[in-house]
């Protein structure tokens, strides 16, 4: 009984997406996973020595046509020739021609949506699936008269437990400073000034990690660096877990993953949504966090490094609050995520086999 998890296009679908083909493996199925063929998409695969197919999907437009079109006719080869059992589409671009596929096939697909507003294309293609799991209870009411279940968000199991980073300093105040994988620019220029406004003000016991990305890692590290502000500054971080158990704050936008990595380490958090992301998602996100207690938003349109910089010290002077903040993220984590979207496949793949 073979099990196909498209997750390509973004880290954002790829680490979720990853984590349940681990999930089925470790149960002793067999999985394929489905990416674009980005070279991103390679960052995700980790320990995976499974079966890696490459789909050929490209961001829809008009000058993509060729690229989807062609992109549906391996994956139509491939379905033919494999017969899976169920395929888990974890939205984006990239779900398109796999799904299409599947349907056209007749393998029963589910979907995932990682985000608190779903994607254009889970949206389109969930009137298809067998079932919409969902990382947000409240996506369920972008979905009406779908099957939808809230399973959470799988995120990357090495994030907890993890040791402190051995060169930040013991007893001093640490910031995070995120804008995900590929940086964020505006956020990396807010949050460095603000850190440094904290330091000019009097505020020697701080320490910083920002993961720039690469287009503004030097820019970053001699803002630091001309400040007097101790700071590890690095384009990528591989050991993400690490940070995150180092920190007493983290200033990130509100991706998904994001979001829930927040939740599974319990670390509070200034979110600053991306003001472009589609229908406006991330807002979305960071506003179910925010209701739950469990951080702040922040609107970068409104935010100064000044204002950042009063925000940290406030938390900095607050301990209880940031205390409460971490309680309540804890208590919206889903560790099992991963599993419970594995039983769901594992129900829709029996369900095939009783029907056949």
């Amino acid at each position: 009984m073979l099990f196909v998890v498209a997750c390509g296009g973004t880290g954002g679908h790829v680490f979720p997406g990853m984590e349940v083909a681990r999930e089925l493996r470790r149960r002793g199925r067999e999985v394929e996973v489905w990416f674009s063929g980005r070279d991103i998409e390679a960052s995700g695969l980790g320990d995976w020595d499974g079966v890696v197919f490459s789909t050929g999907a490209r961001p829809i437009s008009l000058k993509g046509a060729p690229h989807l079109i062609r992109s549906f006719f391996r994956c139509d080869t491939r379905v033919a020739k494999r017969r899976p059992a169920v395929l888990l589409a974890m939205g984006s671009y990239s779900s398109l021609p796999p799904v299409i596929a599947a349907r056209l096939r007749r393998v029963p697909i589910v979907l995932h949506e990682a985000n608190a507003v779903p994607g254009k294309a889970v949206e389109l293609l969930s009137r298809h699936a067998e079932l919409t799991a969902t990382s947000f209870a409240e996506t369920e009411n972008w979905l009406p008269a779908r099957r939808v279940k809230c399973t959470g968000l799988p995120v990357r199991r090495e994030l907890v437990g993890c040791a402190r980073f051995d060169d930040a300093p013991a007893g001093v105040f640490t910031v995070f400073v995120t804008g995900g994988s590929q940086g964020a620019h505006q956020l990396n220029r807010l949050a460095s000034q603000a850190l440094c406004l904290l330091k000019q003000s009097g505020v020697d016991d701080l320490y910083v990690i920002h993961q720039t990305g690469r287009a503004d890692e030097a820019a970053v590290r001699k803002t630091y660096a001309a400040a007097g502000v101790n700071a590890m500054v690095r384009p990528f971080l591989s050991e993400i877990g690490r940070a995150y158990a180092t920190a007493d704050l983290v200033i990130a936008r509100a991706g998904a993953s994001t979001c829930f990595e927040l939740c599974l380490v319990g670390r509070p958090a200034l979110l600053i949504p991306l003001p472009s992301a589609v229908r406006n998602h991330q807002h979305a996100n960071a506003e179910a966090l925010v209701r739950r207690g469990g951080a702040d938003e922040g609107i970068q349109r409104e935010l100064t490094a000044r204002s950042i910089m009063r925000y940290v010290l406030n938390k900095k002077n607050n301990p209880q609050s940031l205390a409460k903040m971490r309680e309540s993220l804890l208590s919206m984590a889903v560790p099992d995520a991963a599993s419970r979207v594995a039983d769901e496949l594992e129900r829709v793949a029996g369900l095939k086999a009783a029907l056949s």
